[in-house]
């Protein structure tokens, strides 16, 4: 009995770390893994789950553009596709003011950053007195709605013979979109340390040299999300184009809408359109998504 003692007396005792090791080699119940594997991929499946109720008006308009004109109304999400909606969109007129709207969103986004940029600049870099009023005003041509602009754009454009014109249309989104590109870019180059410009200046470049080769490389996330904005405020417009043109303007927007008729809606019509109407919005920040969510990102971000 006296060496039976000694000998557990003499056994090195479990430290807890051990006790702990041994413990979770225990299998573990299913419970606990479907646990695990759901703690392991909340954040996709709640990503996929916000894009799924993001993109899902999206989706039924798709299904109802290739939905038969017969089962248009039914609820059953099993059918033959068809294009018959969008072959009879493309005989009308609805092309020609697809590419009314591509023009007028691209040379009005165009024109935008080619004079909103260089005025950008000016306010970031340069201090003159007023310079903050100056920066205001600009935006204040964006706080009233756009109705109260409606009557002047109407009235000087029906004396210079502007109505229903593409040129009228670019006039009306620059205009607009002039104030969201200066005070979208003067943020970014603000966040731009002067040091880099300095560094140029020293090394012989001039200020257009500089702003060209030194600036604008390092604005060009900026740049992307500013583009893509005022193109999705020059495509989505509805409401000038509405009044300012009649035929030959027309925008895609507004060409939708000639399908609600008083015999009838022709439904087929609307949803070929409004997915068409969303491809080049869709594309264009697709190619440039990863210059916008970094423009996006330092845009909000910055002190």
């Amino acid at each position: 009995m006296a060496d039976i003692s000694t000998a557990i007396s003499s056994a090195p005792a479990k430290s807890p770390g051990k006790r702990l090791a041994v413990a979770t080699t225990l299998p573990r119940s299913g419970v606990e893994r479907i646990i695990e594997w759901v703690g392991s991929h909340a954040r996709p499946l709640v990503a996929l789950l916000l894009l799924v109720l993001v993109m899902s008006p999206f989706l039924w308009l798709v299904q109802l553009a290739f939905r038969p004109a017969a089962e248009m109304f039914e609820d059953n999400l099993l059918f033959t596709p068809t294009i018959e909606a969008f072959t009879s969109l493309l005989r009308g007129n609805f092309l020609r003011s697809f590419g009314n709207s591509l023009i007028v969103s691209t040379v009005s986004t165009g024109l935008s950053l080619a004079l909103g940029v260089p005025a950008a600049y000016v306010l970031a870099r340069w201090d003159f007195r007023g310079r903050r009023h100056v920066a205001l005003w600009i935006l204040v041509t964006r706080m009233a709605p756009p109705i109260a602009f409606t009557i002047p754009f109407y009235l000087a454009y029906r004396w210079l013979g502007l109505q229903d014109t593409i040129t009228g249309l670019v006039i009306v989104y620059l205009t607009f979109n002039l104030a969201v590109v200066i005070w979208m870019m003067q943020t970014f180059f603000e966040a731009i340390p002067p040091t880099f410009e300095e560094a140029a200046w020293v090394d012989g470049g001039g200020i257009w040299q500089t702003f060209r080769l030194v600036t604008l490389p390092l604005a060009a996330p900026g740049l992307a999300a500013t583009a893509v904005l005022c193109f999705i405020f020059s495509w989505n417009d509805f409401f000038y184009a509405l009044i300012l043109t009649r035929t030959n303007a027309t925008t895609a927007p507004v060409e939708i809408v000639n399908f609600l008729q008083y015999e009838g809606w022709e439904w087929g019509k609307i949803a070929a359109g409004g997915t068409l109407v969303v491809l080049p919005v869709l594309i264009f920040g697709v190619v440039v998504r990863t210059w916008l969510i970094r423009g996006l990102s330092d845009g909000g971000l910055r002190e």
